[in-house]
């Protein structure tokens, strides 16, 4: 759009919409102007109706509940046939449907009420809108404690613009890391932590924090399961252990069949009751049959073909559910190298090309690839700050060790004076 003086607006033009309204009795065209006091409807089809008619703003809920109200204030509403079209096309469509009625067939006619607003249609669409809204939202804003999410310097404006509330809401933990305030009286520090919601035993909703654990412990029993040595290693390279294990409730001592996963942001463990698993009926175009979804209600991963992607390209991929996302996740090739899926794909185990954002030299990825340590430099933490140390990667899971000083160069030198005190025995 163009401003006086012929400079560009970046302003964008907000467009409305607008009704049009056919008479039945006189299979006249016109636009809605609004209801008198008569509850007579006004319908013009003058130039100046243009500028004085009935103006609604682009949300479904707005138009809902406006043409409901519209609808119920006419006296006689029956008379009438409603279609609603953008501002820009009115005038123009009054007169394509004007013509239209006038040469067209009654069976004809009959078949603009396809494209006909009606109020049995809104009152339908409203009752989704709330069926649906209600089924989003596990607690409403107001059930919130915000004197306590402002002791942990948080409000409800803080977590809208981060994109954080919405989750919260459904039930579930944040997407992302927040920053909360940890005040102790005498010293106030501040962590990164995935946030919750949950009811607790007094029926009040807490506000539940997540901090970040240096790592998994699977030294302990978990509910009652001890860890194998797989369970771990697919807990630690993919995120999901991919089996249903039992689960011991602490306090009632139930067993209760889950499925665990890892928050890869904060390496919590995450059950879920492998009844309260929900796995859709299609994915991404292809649906699933019930062996699949079975596969997928135990944790398993599953290979899927031809799935169809946003740009309308088919492709492949390993799909698993993740307990912590409560969803079927996709699984890169990387994360899936150890799955032993029957499918005739092979992934790399080669090093991955960067660590913490450095890109690796090719002489470091070689002696990484040979299971040697590797001196890295340029490494720059949170504060801007420059470090360095020595990487080794251990294909075994897939994950990258580090450390400021060479530790495994001294392992190594106790291991070989080990074997030299052997041989001289």
């Amino acid at each position: 759009m163009k401003t006086n003086n012929g400079k560009e607006s970046t302003e964008k033009i907000k467009v409305q919409d607008t009704l049009l309204a056919l008479h039945h009795q006189t299979n006249t065209i016109g636009i809605v102007q609004g209801v008198d006091l008569n509850g007579e409807l006004i319908v013009d089809v003058s130039r100046e109706s243009y500028k004085n008619r009935l103006r609604f703003d682009r949300g479904d809920d707005r138009f809902l509940e406006i043409y409901s109200t519209f609808y119920h204030q006419l006296k006689n509403p029956d008379e009438f046939s409603f279609f609603k079209v953008t501002e820009f096309e009115a005038e123009q469509t009054v007169k394509d449907l004007q013509h239209y009625i006038d040469t067209a067939s009654d069976d004809e006619k009959e078949k603009l009420n396809e494209y006909s607003v009606s109020i049995d249609k809104v009152e339908a669409q409203k009752e989704y809108i709330a069926r649906t809204q209600k089924e989003r939202y596990q607690y409403d804003v107001e059930q919130v404690d915000w004197k306590v999410m402002s002791q942990i310097g948080l409000t409800r404006e803080k977590l809208e613009s981060m994109g954080a509330l919405e989750s919260l809401l459904k039930g579930y933990k944040t997407s992302m890391l927040i920053p909360v305030k940890i005040d102790l009286g005498t010293v106030v520090s501040t962590l990164d932590a995935r946030l919750s919601l949950k009811v607790n035993e007094v029926g009040k909703l807490e506000t539940r924090i997540h901090p970040i654990r240096k790592e998994c412990n699977f030294t302990k029993p978990f509910f009652g399961h001890q860890f194998s040595q797989e369970d771990q290693e697919k807990l630690l390279e993919i995120g999901n252990m991919g089996r249903v294990v039992e689960l011991i409730h602490p306090i009632t001592g139930e067993v209760i069949p889950s499925l665990v996963s890892r928050d890869k942001l904060t390496n919590d463990l995450v059950p879920l009751r492998a009844d309260l698993v929900r796995i859709p009926l299609v994915i991404k175009g292809v649906t699933l049959d019930e062996l699949q979804k079975k596969t997928l209600k135990e944790g398993k991963p599953l290979y899927i073909e031809n799935m169809l992607s946003r740009r309308g390209t088919l492709f492949n991929a390993t799909v698993q559910f993740n307990t912590d996302k409560r969803y079927v996740e996709f699984l890169f090739p990387r994360n899936i190298s150890n799955l032993n899926l029957d499918s005739n794909l092979s992934f790399k185990k080669d090093v991955p090309a960067t660590f913490r954002g450095k890109k690796l030299r090719l002489w470091q990825v070689e002696k990484l690839n040979k299971g040697e340590v590797a001196y890295i430099d340029g490494l720059v933490d949170r504060k801007g700050k420059k470090y360095q140390g020595y990487l080794r990667f251990d294909k075994r899971v897939r994950k990258f060790e580090f450390s400021f000083k060479n530790v495994w160069r001294e392992n190594l030198k106790n291991k070989k004076f080990g074997i030299r005190r052997g041989l001289n025995l």
